[in-house]
């Protein structure tokens, strides 16, 4: 079996496990960022500016 951690992610283990309150402070900023409810008018704005996806990507416009 692969056990192999980096010296970055054991540090990180172990200063979470010494730290608890920076875990539950990562989940906290993350809720800020990442789970945010957008409100109607918010979630139909962003839809509206919504430019149309070309039928293929990479072809460049024939103007």
């Amino acid at each position: 079996m692969y056990n192999y951690q980096s010296e970055f992610t054991q540090f990180m283990n172990d200063y979470l496990e010494k730290n608890p309150d920076v875990a539950e402070g990562r989940l906290t900023n993350r809720g800020k960022l990442w789970d945010v409810t957008l409100k109607d008018e918010e979630q139909n704005s962003f839809e509206a500016a919504e430019l149309p996806k070309p039928a293929y990507t990479y072809q460049t416009s024939a103007d």
